[in-house]
């Protein structure tokens, strides 16, 4: 398997700013990282403020330009959209936006009730339109950016279990097309990078277990396993320039598994 020694750097991504969604742990730690490194200027919420600041505080210590980082629940949409507009005055108006919070808690079709339903879409679906239209404005300003919305390859192999966010990121698409026929007049680029089943702490904790490992190594058409970086490259290819004429699209990082 590769490794990350080695890996392309985007002249393009130095300086641009970046806002991220969910980046203290996991996939979005893995993309604030890389982005970063890129010597991008990064703006992250989370509900998570420990493992956040401290992930600011290891950022800076290795010589990166250190993220700034803002408390918020994505849930509450006034929140979320006045923690951006604070945020792009600080960093200055975003060139990309990177949608990745969520939440793939397990649930059983006959628990799902009306409250539960909307708390769910609440979290996995809802923000990811008000993230991409708070940024519209200073997007145009800049004359174009880069929106990426994280999707799940969930969906696409029929997984049940949490059908609810099944539903939520099935929608990423729809979402994901539309946006980028009406945002390309300005420039702005929208696309979906899809994971597959990525070993964040999470993952591992909750639902990787010896049955997990068996359905990996049975269903991927590479060997070894999906991690952080490996999504947020394909997430940093897309911010760059290098992608210039790609959008409407969905790129899938799961190791050839749908």
């Amino acid at each position: 398997m590769a490794s990350q020694s080695g890996l392309a750097k985007y002249p393009s991504l130095v300086d641009k700013r970046v806002f991220v969604t969910g980046g203290g742990s996991g996939i979005g730690e893995g993309i604030v990282s890389a982005f970063a490194e890129q010597g991008a200027k990064v703006a992250f919420i989370d509900i998570a403020v420990k493992p956040s600041l401290a992930l600011c505080e290891r950022l800076a210590a290795q010589g990166y330009v250190k993220p700034v980082f803002r408390e918020c629940d994505i849930r509450n949409i006034e929140s979320l959209q006045a923690t951006m507009q604070s945020l792009a005055e600080e960093v200055g108006d975003f060139d990309v936006v990177v949608n990745n919070a969520g939440n793939d808690e397990r649930h059983k079709v006959e628990d799902v009730t009306v409250d539960y339903w909307d708390e769910r879409i609440a979290i996995n679906q809802r923000p990811m339109f008000f993230t991409c239209q708070s940024a519209l404005a200073g997007m145009k300003k800049r004359g174009g950016g880069s929106i990426i919305n994280l999707g799940s390859t969930s969906w696409h192999m029929a997984g049940g279990g949490y059908p609810v966010y099944t539903t939520t990121k099935a929608a990423v698409s729809g979402l994901t097309r539309g946006l980028a026929r009406d945002l390309g007049p300005y420039n702005i680029r929208v696309n979906t990078v899809t994971p597959g089943w990525v070993m964040t702490e999470r993952q591992i904790k909750l639902w990787v277990d010896a049955a997990g490992e068996k359905l990996i190594d049975q269903s991927q058409c590479l060997p070894g396993r999906v991690l952080p970086w490996h999504v947020a490259r394909m997430v940093l290819f897309l911010a760059s320039d290098d992608s210039a004429m790609c959008t409407a699209q969905e790129f899938i990082v799961d190791g050839g598994w749908v």
